[in-house]
């Protein structure tokens, strides 16, 4: 059997220095905040080439907390794409604005720019790209974009994790990037965890009183913030696993490229990467024509595939009163009815990859 993610492999590679990190936090009595939580911060914010990074409860309070330090909310409008998990659309719904939907470039599945200027309206206030599969989105034409029109930028960069754009890693290009550290997320906790970064310190410290109860000091409440705040545990086992992020991605890069040589032949529609991109393959996502029997046939084979996503935001009932038509959204729509995921992660063996290799090879 080849899983399509091993979460506990990763666990296991690390295990004395997630086990020794997790005990220095059990016998420090600091549970909340404090001491361990700032040195993740700090060295998230390095790491991502940002001047400030505010640790969160999970990735979907990120862009909340971040669409709320910006002032969006009841009224305003924010562009987001119609190709995306629904978390990027939900947070925007949190604050009582409206996600308006901009469809996918064909090639990268990311957010065409060349379609952004056509959705904004007077009630715009900000764009919403996401980094879709560890992707970056093409994010000068978009901060230009928002530039001419008066807009902010907020990130959605939960699975972009170390990610390049024109050589410069995902993390400040924008007002605030957010990120998820979901267990399954290139850096995962071992449980829900989340972060902001920027290089604005005002909204840094804006960010970091809404998700402490509205809170700087115990008990005097600035504004009417939330309780939204990573804990010590997860930071610790973030600060371990940090130290093997670029590695584990050279070894996801090194399964995109064995994927990319050796399924070139097979009818799969393959990943595009552009010159200006260096993705971090969270995913590795192919287009297959009658991917049903695709999947299924992997299935057989003891090979997990997964399918990111199979309803696309604008047609699920958490949507319906948008009243959005599934066909006015035609990429979004094509996308969710072709896409497969294929097996990765950097605990997966290159002899696992071969495996797969074959079984597509001879699905033609």
């Amino acid at each position: 059997m080849i899983p399509f993610l091993d979460l506990g492999a990763a666990y296991r590679e690390l295990k004395p220095e997630i086990d020794a990190a997790v005990s220095r936090v059990l016998d420090s009595g600091w549970y909340i905040l404090g001491p361990e939580v700032e040195a993740f911060e700090t060295e998230w914010a390095a790491y991502c080439e940002a001047d400030h990074a505010v640790g969160v409860a999970n990735g979907l309070d990120a862009l909340v907390l971040a669409l709320r330090a910006l002032d969006v909310g009841p009224g305003d409008e924010v562009i987001v794409p119609s190709n995306t998990y629904i978390a990027t659309w939900l947070a925007v719904s949190e604050v009582g604005a409206t996600p308006v939907p901009v469809e996918p470039n064909p090639a990268t599945l990311n957010m065409d720019p060349a379609r952004i200027e056509a959705a904004i309206t007077p009630r715009t206030r900000a764009l919403l790209p996401v980094h879709l599969y560890g992707q970056p989105a093409d994010l000068d034409p978009i901060l230009d974009i928002a530039r001419r029109h008066g807009l902010r930028v907020v990130e959605d960069a939960a699975q972009a994790h170390g990610a390049r754009y024109n050589g410069r890693r995902i993390g400040a290009h924008s007002d605030i990037v957010c990120w998820s550290f979901y267990p399954g997320k290139n850096l995962g906790a071992l449980g829900d965890a989340g972060a902001i970064t920027t290089n604005d310190a005002a909204l840094a410290e804006r960010v970091a009183l809404l998700r402490n109860y509205g809170s700087k000091q115990k008990y005097v409440n600035e504004t009417a913030g939330v309780n939204s705040r990573i804990d010590p545990l997860q930071a610790a086992v973030l600060r371990v696993k940090l130290t093997m992020l670029d590695a584990w991605t050279d070894r996801r890069r090194a399964v995109a490229a064995a994927y990319a040589e050796g399924l070139k032949e097979t009818g799969l529609i393959m990943p595009h990467v552009p010159d200006w991109a260096e993705p971090v393959w969270h995913l590795y996502v192919v287009r297959a024509p009658d991917r049903e029997a695709l999947q299924a046939r992997l299935t057989k084979a003891g090979i997990g595939t997964l399918i990111h996503y199979p309803i696309p935001p604008h047609m699920q009932t958490a949507y319906a009163a948008l009243g959005i038509a599934p066909d006015a959204l035609p990429l979004a729509r094509e996308l969710a009815g072709d896409v497969l995921s294929l097996p990765m992660g950097p605990q997966l063996k290159l002899e696992h990859v071969r495996q797969i290799i074959t079984q597509l090879q001879n699905a033609e």
